[in-house]
């Protein structure tokens, strides 16, 4: 069990348990019992941790818009308490925060001072682990008051984007501008179509980009990985070290969970980055398997054909220099043929800093957020990753669930993908030209847990008639297919058409196929998008 899992079940029966993540750490708070009218009563103690834990409060106060009886402030007043010894004042809403006595025992204290004397509103939009409930009670015990609101409030000017979220994307990389961008801060881009068509291994600058916070800038020089867990005390590799390991090189498509959600979207709003079919590109990816670097540093690794491994590291932890966190089952990173490589190199180069340079984690076969990327630390442990993004997110729910009522607590994390397939040519709304009664179609496919492509299905009549592809597949064994096939097909187009439907359709080496709509898999996050997809084209005649 976790220190905090311990802590928390120490403390459950007298308190509750809240985060407050603001930057890039948390200080979690044990709470007294709170009052009918939803006032917290008093702090009892706080503790210091990673960003993400996010576990559940018992009567949570809720922000409202106004306050009665509450004092008053105008932007004015709030914007001269931007220093520890004027006091550190935020707005969040409609209402006003002292959080001085926070950022003084606040490890990322730095952080939150970007955001001294001005509205959290927008580094909150940027980083969506604040929506939670529980950071929300525990910064409504800070209020002091309601901010004016801005028809009254003579100080009130259009305010221009803080000054501090600009400084925290300062260093982010030059990017590609052939990236399609779905998100600017943090950047979120996908891979651009005629790319994923024009190259089975796609070239750095065009892969597609998933971040959740401000890229770090990590000089390879000083760089530790820590590694803990059991018959490990306190071991740290620096790069140099590692890259005398064996090295190894592996072809992985790498995909979000999140890829083609704007399809599911359509159907019924989700939430989440609108992705279209470019979450995902592929990579030959160099470094040395993560099960090398246990055994390296003394962890006793256990017999594979046992039944059970030991409870004190069912799961291996990733942590992210910037924040992010995943971790996934111990099964799949100490397989010998698992193929989980902490990598430095990325078709050939060092990694670029978009994805993860010095170090990154590659768990091929596995959503991409697993993959996580900047790895300072790696911990074996009897529980999953407590970060935001392995309990919180990442997570598939019934078709009736909406995020309101949604218990993450209930549902596995994604691991292994379903089978899926997209169309990458034609697109949607373009018009084509038959040459000789047929259709040129190209896409790509892949399935989770390295299985193979067995078979691709192309119909331009909506799936009331078929043709198989022609499938590109990766040279790679059937249990062990990282990386995509690409596929292309030669599809008749019936006579006096005017308009397709094009659909694709991937069975897999366990005859796993896609299910023909969305409606029986959809789930409010919007994650899993593996329905058929539909391309809707004219076509011109002349």
């Amino acid at each position: 069990m976790s220190r905090f899992s311990r802590l928390a079940s120490k403390f459950q029966s007298n308190f509750a348990l809240t985060a407050f993540p603001i930057g890039l750490y948390c200080i979690y708070v044990l709470n007294s019992t709170v009052h009918s009218d939803g006032e917290l009563v008093k702090r009892q103690k706080m503790t210091m941790g990673t960003v993400g834990w996010t576990p559940s409060v018992s009567k949570q106060p809720k922000l409202t818009n106004v306050t009665p009886k509450q004092p008053v402030f105008t932007r004015g007043e709030v914007s001269k308490h931007n220093s520890k010894d004027k006091g550190i004042w935020v707005t969040y809403q409609n209402a006003v925060y002292d959080i001085t006595s926070f950022v003084d025992i606040h490890p990322g204290g730095e952080k939150i001072l970007l955001a001294a004397g001005q509205a959290i509103d927008p580094f909150w939009a940027v980083f969506s682990i604040h929506g939670s409930a529980e950071t929300k009670a525990l910064l409504e015990g800070y209020r002091i008051g309601d901010l004016m609101p801005q028809d009254e409030d003579p100080t009130y000017k259009d305010h221009k984007e803080p000054l501090g979220l600009a400084q925290m994307f300062a260093n982010e990389p030059v990017r590609h501008p052939s990236l399609i961008v779905r998100s600017s801060r943090p950047c979120n881009a996908e891979a651009p179509p005629d790319a994923l068509l024009k190259y089975r291994v796609t070239p750095n600058e065009l892969h597609f980009v998933r971040n959740h916070l401000p890229v770090p800038n990590i000089d390879p020089e000083s760089f530790k990985l820590e590694i803990e867990g059991p018959g490990v005390d306190d071991i740290s590799l620096d790069l140099e070290t590692l890259k005398k390991l064996p090295k190894t090189s592996v072809e992985v498509t790498l995909q979000c969970a999140g890829n083609r959600r704007n399809e599911m979207h359509q159907v019924r709003p989700v939430k989440g980055l609108l992705w279209t079919g470019g979450a995902i590109s592929n990579a030959v990816w160099t470094g040395v398997r993560l099960r090398d670097v246990l055994e390296h540093v003394g962890v006793k690794l256990p017999d594979p054909t046992a039944d059970h491994y030991p409870e004190e590291m069912a799961h291996v932890c990733f942590s992210g220099a910037e924040g992010y966190g995943a971790s996934i089952p111990i099964e799949k990173a100490l397989d010998p043929r698992g193929d989980v490589l902490l990598a430095y190199e990325m078709n050939g180069e060092p990694i670029p800093r978009d994805h993860g340079y010095p170090l990154r984690a590659v768990v091929p076969g596995h959503v991409a957020a697993r993959s996580v990327k900047w790895v300072s630390k790696i911990a074996l442990s009897e529980d999953e990753s407590q970060s935001h993004w392995q309990q919180q997110d990442y997570k598939g729910f019934n078709p009736s669930r909406t995020l309101e009522n949604s218990d993450y607590s209930q549902s596995e994390s994604i691991q292994e993908l379903p089978v899926q397939s997209a169309v990458l040519d034609p697109q949607p709304g373009q018009t084509v030209r038959p040459l000789n009664g047929k259709l040129n179609v190209r896409g790509y496919a892949i399935a989770g847990g390295g299985r193979a492509i067995n078979r691709v299905d192309v119909s331009v009549d909506g799936g009331k008639t078929w043709t198989d592809a022609q499938l590109m597949k990766p040279n790679q064994p059937r249990d062990k297919s990282w990386a995509w096939t690409q596929w292309e097909a030669q599809v008749s187009v019936p006579r006096d058409t005017t308009e397709l439907d094009i659909v694709c359709k991937a069975v897999d080496s366990s005859y796993n196929t896609q299910p023909d709509t969305f409606n029986g898999i959809y789930n409010a996050r919007g994650v899993l998008n593996s329905a058929w997809q539909h391309i809707k084209t004219s076509i011109d005649k002349f």
